[in-house]
């Protein structure tokens, strides 16, 4: 979003080398991450990409975790119910998060990492040093339909996504808080990025 850009040049200057931004959907996540990989000159790698990928080379025999929304709706099911399918997704790909993480240290080639797919346990491994994690918490689900709205339009009212999303985010946030990790409450926008710097240890 233009209204976050204009705090990146603290992110630019921070130490990490691999910036890891779990948090649900629709919480601002891809908002802060763009311009802080632009600032830092940092690759970006969105961890829906990792999951297509792991799909197209796996089977639902193979990897059922990974392939539960190709096969399945949320319909009918509750939020704890969305929640745990969304946590078993997370933990299978674990595997593949961990290898490029680890690429990019070895590298040295700074990176973003950012996705709904990243739990805090997972993150806490990597906690000090070269990799920062920090999540992103919106905790109103009114907020989150409205973001839905504006950035998928042709949707209509994602009513339920939203309740999903923001019980989901609340237990990642309520884990990172438990584990000493940062979280970045998603509002207000205005100053996301500069809150954001300070939170990555800048």
């Amino acid at each position: 979003m233009r209204r976050v850009a204009a705090g990146c040049e603290g992110v630019a200057m921070a130490q990490w080398r691999v910036l890891l931004l779990g948090g649900a959907s629709g919480s601002g996540k891809s908002a802060l991450s763009y311009p802080v990989a632009r600032a830092r000159g940092a690759a970006l790698v969105e961890v829906d990409d990792l999951v297509v990928a792991l799909q197209s080379i796996t089977t639902a025999e193979q990897q059922p975790a990974l392939h539960h929304w190709l096969t399945r709706s949320d319909a009918g099911m509750s939020a704890e119910e969305v929640t745990a399918a969304q946590v078993a997704l997370a933990r299978a790909i674990e595997p593949a998060l961990a290898a490029v993480i680890t690429n990019h240290l070895k590298t040295d080639l700074p990176l973003v990492l950012e996705g709904d797919y990243l739990l805090p346990a997972f993150c806490a491994r990597w906690t000090g040093g070269a990799v920062r994690p920090v999540f992103v918490h919106e905790p109103d689900a009114g907020q989150l339909e409205r973001n839905y709205a504006s950035r998928e339009p042709a949707a209509g009212v994602q009513r339920k996504r939203a309740a999903d999303s923001a019980h989901y985010g609340d237990r990642l946030a309520a884990e990172a808080a438990g584990l000493g990790l940062p979280v970045l409450a998603a509002r207000p926008w205005a100053d996301a990025l500069d809150r954001l710097a300070r939170a990555v240890g800048d």
